[in-house]
């Protein structure tokens, strides 16, 4: 398209990138007076508590009753519940959860709807991390209305229980500006990663729904929508209730919105409501689902270059088994040693990630939701692994193998490209997710920046999840120098950087 047409999402991507000749003028200090609290608390309602099913206890009756509660308490908990506490240098607590964030902001809410069930009346409930509790703020039926906001999906007719998750979005803006939209759906996408996988932990199938009504969806949650905003829906399908749970793909997980390119100029500061309001789903002629994509229905990954190296990365699955420890212990790693992965661990945390079907026999799902994986790429950089050449590969999910496109050590340059972060030069593989935006935003409008961001948010934590399960370091970056990172690598110039992936040894604390 023209430049005098880009729409709001491309608009919105190139105002925010980072570039090393004028971040320094774009920095501004934080004013620490106006930090925003990262917990959300109502006046009026009714705590469940769930912590009380956090423990076995040995004279208490294991009905059918106490079991649920159990299983949504380990949900809630595994999803996005308090794991540590420290002290910040002020004397004021910092709380860690079990889904990353940048900058350890938070921006995310999670509300849980009930149409009604043995333990849990009709109405609308906040989960209260701090406290580990249900709160009910209120006690009416409203499933017909979640039903209405997202477009009758027909998988709402199979469940009684719904998770949103919403933004908060001065969390991030106190920080990160108008960049802070890319954080938080990034964080977002760790918040599903985590339900996905705390669902199949406890017997629930989370079903992902990202196109709705959302002026709808923001009134039945009583949400001030110009600071906060309902981001995602997930129908919990209890699998210990239904024998014949319904099938995947029964409610469409991406819906398109309009691509707008008639936007008014936007001062800085203003972008990213502007742009949140501009990606929102209002009326029905705008659902006609997009029809599969070559890549999708396609035996064959997106590149493949000729006489490249090729590594094949087909490994054995791993034991999940004390996969909840592994959630609850994660923390995003601030050093690495320098030293090197084995090409085994690295096969070991590409197979988690990319190739949920072989880990269907230990309970998990083979085919977990996503908004649409076929617009995302995956490169891997290679600083430090002992069996494999350094340089720069693309990652071809489909054929399992590594193809490499640049011969060199990046050690310097992506210490460069992640704005001067050691975790980038001392990483041993560092991976970046990418997109091609133009094609994604014509398969489903500017709504589709939300979609990429959630997705890779999602691999990107179970890349975490993998490495902390191996006892490696990571931590996730969603700084860094846009444009030079296609030049410096060699990825092709179509392909948008949406996150970065540091992996390694972690350095002693």
């Amino acid at each position: 398209m023209p430049p005098s047409k880009v729409s709001i999402a491309h608009h919105y991507h190139e105002r925010t990138k980072y570039d090393p000749e004028t971040i320094a003028s774009k920095s501004k200090g934080l004013d620490w007076s106006q930090q925003p609290s990262p917990f959300k608390e109502y006046k009026i309602g009714k705590a469940f508590d769930l912590k009380s099913y956090l423990m076995e206890q040995v004279d208490t009756p294991k009905d059918g009753e106490f079991q649920q509660w159990q299983r949504l308490s380990q949900l809630f908990l595994c999803s996005y519940g308090l794991t540590a506490k420290v002290v910040s240098v002020f004397g004021d607590p910092i709380y860690f959860r079990a889904a990353p964030s940048a900058g350890g902001l938070y921006p995310a809410e999670i509300y849980l709807i009930s149409r009604g069930t043995s333990i849990l009346p009709p109405g609308l409930y906040s989960y209260q991390p701090q406290s580990h509790a249900l709160f009910r703020f209120w006690d009416d039926a409203v499933w017909q209305d979640l039903q209405a906001a997202c477009f009758l999906s027909p998988i709402l007719e199979e469940t009684e229980l719904a998770v949103v998750t919403t933004a908060v979005f001065y969390r991030s803006a106190w920080r990160y500006e108008d960049r802070a939209y890319r954080r938080i759906f990034l964080d977002t996408g760790h918040l599903l990663g985590n339900i996905e996988l705390a669902g199949a932990m406890n017997g629930y199938r989370p079903h992902l729904i990202g196109g709705f009504h959302d002026e709808a969806l923001n009134k039945l949650l009583y949400l001030d929508d110009s600071k906060e905003g309902a981001i995602a829906v997930l129908p919990l399908v209890d699998l210990e209730l239904k024998k014949n749970p319904p099938a995947k793909g029964l409610q469409i997980a991406a819906l398109p919105s309009a691509t707008r390119t008639d936007f008014p100029e936007l001062p800085d500061g203003g972008l990213l409501r502007y742009f949140h309001q501009a990606t929102q789903i209002e009326k029905w002629e705008q659902l006609t689902s997009p029809t599969q994509s070559e890549a999708e229905t396609s035996l064959e990954d997106k590149y493949n270059f000729p006489f490249c190296l090729k590594i094949p990365m087909q490994i054995a699955s791993i034991d999940l088994h004390g996969l909840e420890k592994t959630i609850l212990k994660r923390r995003s790693t601030r050093a690495y040693t320098g030293e090197n992965l084995s090409l085994e661990e690295l096969k070991t945390l590409l197979h988690f990630t990319y190739q949920p079907q072989d880990y269907e026999e230990q309970g998990f799902d083979r085919a977990p939701d996503y908004f649409d994986l076929s617009l995302l790429e995956t490169f891997v950089v290679v600083l430090g692994v002992t069996g494999l050449e350094e340089g720069c590969y693309y990652y071809a999910p489909k054929a399992q193998e590594l193809r490499q496109i640049r011969f060199k050590n990046f050690r310097q340059e992506v210490h460069y490209l992640c704005l001067g972060q050691d975790l980038g030069r001392d990483a041993s593989a560092v991976v970046f997710h990418t997109a091609d935006l133009q094609r994604a935003i014509a398969r489903y409008g500017d709504r589709v920046y939300r979609y990429l961001h959630m997705d890779a948010g999602h691999l990107g934590q179970r890349l975490n999840l993998a490495a902390i399960h191996l006892d490696l370091g990571v931590s996730g970056i969603g700084g860094f120098f846009d444009d030079r990172v296609n030049e410096v690598l060699g990825i092709p110039t179509d392909e948008a950087v949406i996150y970065i992936t540091t992996l390694g040894r972690p350095r002693s604390q």
